[in-house]
């Protein structure tokens, strides 16, 4: 028997809820719950409230889906910080301690 299709509906996040689930408001209206799918965890994507999101569903439940793609610009966490670009401070040098085996004893006299 073939795997059944899944559904994707695209939407807008309104709550974030324990254990990595957010609740979707979907463009059609309906609200959803919804989890973080295997390679945004992975990836450490983050997603926050009003951020726009693509997710997948199950024909079989309608009430959970699958949170697959954050969009890019769209909402608080997307498209470019405001501001000059920031830059990396720069690194700190430390001068290298001298190992024991390069030290000389010092002659006895």
């Amino acid at each position: 028997m073939a795997k059944e299709e899944l559904i994707q509906f695209e939407g807008l996040v309104t709550e974030i809820l324990p254990d990595a689930r957010y609740r979707v408001q979907l463009d059609a209206g309906h609200e959803i719950v919804a989890y973080t799918a295997g390679k945004m965890k992975k990836n450490r994507i983050k997603t926050l409230a009003d951020d726009r999101v693509t997710i997948e569903m199950s024909p079989y439940d309608l009430e959970k889906a699958r949170l697959i793609f954050r969009h890019e610009g769209d909402g608080p966490t997307g498209g470019t910080p405001p501001g000059p670009p920031r830059t990396p401070p720069p690194a700190a040098r430390r001068p290298r301690p001298a190992s024991p085996t390069c030290v000389r004893p010092s002659p006895a006299t």
